[in-house]
Parts: C-alpha cells; structure tokens; sequence
C-alpha cells in the first residue's frame, strides 16, 4: 500500500475521489473539476488528465467498465474504482491531512477531506494545528533572538509575513474543526443528498 500511495498525484488523488463517487468517464471527470474549481489546486488540463486516468489503470486503482456512444457524441469509457483504489484514496488523504510542511498537498487533501470519516478529520486536523503552532512558536522565538543580535527589523517582514500566515491558520483550523463537528453539515459522498442541482451538474458534466 506504501508504494501506491507514494505514487499518487495530487491529480490522481482527484480522480479517484470523482469515482469513488459514481462511475465516471475522464470527459465527465474533468467537467466535474473545472465545476467544482479545481484548477485551483491541480494542473488541470484534459492531456494531463487522460494520462493520469491511464495511469492509475496500469496501477490497478481503477478499471475500464467498457466504451459507450450516446447520439453523435464520440465514444467513452467509463471507469470504476477498485478496493485497491479506495483504499490508497483514503490513505493519502489521511497522511497528508496532519502535516504542515506540504501547503500544496495540503490543499488536495482537505479538498478530498470527506472521504475520511468526520472523527478521524477532526483528529488530523488537531494533529496538524499542534503542528503550525509548534513552528508558529519555534518561528517567534527565532526572531525574537535575531531582533535581540541586533539585526534590523526591515530584513525580517517576510519572516513576520510567515508568522502571521501561520497565526491566521491556526485561527481558521480552529474555526474549521468547530464547524466539521456540527452534526447538521453533511458530510461524506454516502451522505451528499441527489438535490436537483447536485444531478444536474452531473448530468451536464456527462454532456
């Protein structure tokens, strides 16, 4: 499990958070993330993503379920994620969850967040605010001791700048346990509810 979860992308992660939603085919894919903005976070582009698609194939994350035609529209396979899929899924979400030294992973992983059970967001999420703020702290009293050496504050703003970013963290970390807590946020894809505007969007990204 430790080889194929190293070998995820931050793309590769993304699909198979698509599919452990419905059987999906990448053109569906993909209108899905530029819907939901993720490009944001990922490269996303369609020759990325198809190599990504046939990638994770080759791994055994997902399985081809056949080619179809509707209308005029040109052939597409759909996909189908596997036990082995769903569980490198879950995985890379839960390692990169708690860490503070990985901003970019970071952002994929509370993007896919829901594919974990609430408690065990809200315990990684404990586990990464007693992170920032250890660094927070080390950060400080570096400064403070630079300060105290005599160097002038106007070489240090990039350094306050990081320290502020990592205060605004904390409080947003904190902010977001709470709010992951309440039991009236939905939460998980079992749990996401087929409102009319849920299936459309759907529907649209299959057209």
């Amino acid at each position: 499990m430790t080889d194929a979860v190293e070998r995820l992308t931050p793309l590769g992660l993304m699909v198979l958070a698509l599919l452990d939603e419905d059987d999906m085919h990448a053109y569906e894919m993909l209108r899905l993330m530029r819907a939901r903005n993720h490009g944001r976070i990922v490269a996303l582009t369609q020759g990325t993503l198809y190599h990504t698609v046939a990638r994770l194939e080759r791994h055994g994350m997902i399985v081809d379920l056949g080619v179809d035609r509707a209308g005029n529209r040109p052939e597409r396979t759909t996909y189908r994620l596997t036990d082995a899929g769903a569980a490198a899924l879950r995985e890379w979400v839960r390692r990169e969850l708690p860490r503070a030294d990985r901003p970019d992973r970071f952002a994929v992983a509370l993007a896919e967040a829901h594919n974990l059970p609430r408690d065990d967001v809200i315990a990684l999420l404990g586990e990464r605010r007693h992170a920032v703020a250890r660094r927070l702290a080390e950060h400080i009293e570096r400064r403070e001791q630079v300060l105290a050496a005599g160097v002038l504050p106007q070489f240090l703003l990039q350094a306050e700048r990081e320290d502020a970013l990592a205060a605004a963290d904390l409080d947003w970390l904190d902010a977001a346990i709470d709010r992951i807590r309440r039991p009236d946020l939905v939460w998980g894809v079992a749990d996401i509810p087929p409102t009319d505007r849920y299936l459309a969007q759907r529907e649209a990204a299959r057209s």
